[in-house]
């Protein structure tokens, strides 16, 4: 029988190097992702991954069951890796159209999937900050409102509207529409 995300975060608070391999082997994929759409660098996500996974060995007791699930606990770590690591690199471009960092399009979906995900990925990119975070933990990584509250540190009712509003923004950007929206206020953007 398979353990638990909860008895595995129990036994590496206890020591346990296996429970640790366990619970990276199964979580990193997670980790990663929300890593990847959060800074849209693979490289950048691959070291928020270790970076969250070094922070699992040396933070594991801080874990409390049920207030969240381990999946949005270390969403959670990792949204404040990433966001370190993105306002250190605040004036660095994204990367060019080319260096995919998401999932490949199959080839046989066509050059038209193709330009679409790279659409889509870059004005996921685009999004102010609380807003992309609000769409890659309720869409991307489907977290409840919930898990995904407790892993942006903020209540559901804030989840839920920035989630709409990112949602409206992606939306109007997917359209070509330009400024479709007012300017958001400086602090939404952090």
């Amino acid at each position: 029988m398979q353990e638990s995300d909860e008895e595995l975060i129990a036994a590496v608070a206890a020591g346990d190097r296996e429970a640790f391999a366990a619970l990276y082997r199964r979580r990193r994929p997670d980790v990663y992702r929300f890593a990847l759409h959060m800074t849209g660098a693979p490289a950048a996500a691959d070291d928020v991954a270790q970076d969250v996974f070094m922070t699992v060995i040396q933070e594991a007791a801080r874990y409390t069951p049920g207030r969240s699930g381990v999946i949005a606990w270390l969403l959670g770590i990792a949204r404040n890796h990433a966001r370190r690591r993105l306002s250190a690199r605040r004036y660095e471009p994204m990367p060019p159209p080319g260096a995919e960092p998401a999932v490949m399009a199959d080839p046989a979906d066509g050059i038209a999937r193709g330009r679409q995900v790279e659409a889509l990925r870059q004005a996921l990119g685009s999004l102010p900050l609380a807003y992309r975070e609000a769409v890659v933990l309720c869409d991307l990584q489907e977290l409840t409102y919930q898990d995904a509250a407790v892993a942006a540190g903020c209540a559901i009712g804030t989840v839920r509207s920035r989630l709409h509003r990112g949602r409206q923004i992606l939306a109007a950007t997917m359209r070509g529409e330009r400024r479709a929206f007012a300017p958001w206020p400086a602090a939404e953007w952090l």
